[in-house]
């Protein structure tokens, strides 16, 4: 048995706002073991996103964790002071961001940032830190390497940019990497590349991922596991050979129905998901996806469902799956 290294329990994220209370997360729950991929996926806002700000603890106001745990190794990252933060992150539980640009800063080299982390959480000296950052760049194919350590981010490519940040994120070796859509921002063949990469990585130093996309395609060549949020919750978790061939809530099938498919004549029509996602200010009663969903009964609409086993190690928060 794999062990468990993060467990997330009945987590609430909130944002205070003009307009009222805004529930980007609620009531999220969910467990990565070693070595496992486990992939979030969901539409824009559906509190992917927040979900992994709040593990790392990167909330900040208008928005609160207002509920539940975050356990690592069994110690509540909640319960954490400043200290122990600063070893967990990037020590332990690693992230790459959506925008490599944005996430790397622009008038340092990077050779200085890779080495700036190892410094930091496994304590070796310049020397030895720019060696541990000439032999990071390396490993994620970035060509002369050690030539590259004194050059900026503007200097490399949008796929080299997104490399150096699984540089910096793997250069640790920490337990866990969050990766937060990390190759949005790519081209097909470079996205390719990149996940290829990251793979590759993370079963080389055991690493477990919790990777957060959109993109149900990237999940299928991806991930062990899957949770499908909407409007702040999981509504369905299984294998992803589960999702992909028996899917059990009507959004799974609904954002499985949109993917665009190789036999699909010229001119044919995409499939789409009706209406819009609720406001997260004032959710309507009862299961949040009902108003665009083809099997909403009246019980949809008045009461809440609940993640409920409908298969093997498969689970949905719906009223009529299948």
């Amino acid at each position: 048995m794999a062990e468990t290294l993060l467990e997330v329990k009945n987590l609430q994220t909130h944002f205070y706002t003009r307009s009222g209370v805004a529930k980007a997360v609620e009531d999220v729950s969910f467990t990565l073991n070693e070595s496992e991929t486990l992939g979030l996926v969901g539409e824009s806002g559906c509190g992917k996103s927040v979900t992994s700000l709040s593990i790392m603890r990167l909330i900040s106001p208008p928005g609160k964790v207002v509920g539940g745990e975050i356990l690592y190794k069994g110690d509540d990252i909640l319960d954490m002071d400043q200290e122990d933060l600063y070893k967990l992150r990037g020590g332990q539980i690693a992230m790459i961001f959506q925008d490599p640009m944005t996430s790397l800063n622009p008038v340092l080299p990077i050779g200085f940032q890779i080495a700036e982390a190892v410094k930091a959480h496994l304590k070796m000296d310049d020397t030895a830190a720019m060696n541990r950052a000439a032999e990071m760049l390396d490993r994620v194919r970035i060509p002369e390497a050690r030539r590259r350590l004194k050059d900026y981010p503007h200097q490399f490519s949008g796929g080299m940019r997104q490399r150096v940040m699984i540089a910096i994120a793997l250069s640790c070796n920490p337990q866990i990497l969050i990766a937060d859509e990390p190759t949005t921002a790519l081209d097909v063949t470079i996205q390719a590349q990149v996940l290829d990469l990251m793979k590759g990585l993370a079963t080389e130093f055991r690493t477990a991922t919790l990777l957060i996309t959109h993109d149900l395609g990237v999940v299928a060549g991806t991930c062990d596991r899957v949770c499908v949020m909407y409007a702040g919750r999981v509504v369905e978790t299984a294998p992803t050979a589960a999702i992909f061939k028996t899917p059990a809530h009507p959004y799974t099938q609904a954002l499985l129905a949109a993917v665009p498919r190789p036999e699909q004549q010229r001119g044919e029509r995409l499939a789409a998901i009706g209406g819009q996602p609720p406001n997260l200010v004032n959710l309507p009663p009862g299961c949040p996806f009902a108003p665009r969903c083809r099997k909403a009964q009246p019980r949809c609409r008045q009461e809440l469902p609940l993640l409920e086993n409908v298969g093997p190690n498969q689970r949905a928060a719906c009223f009529y799956p299948y």
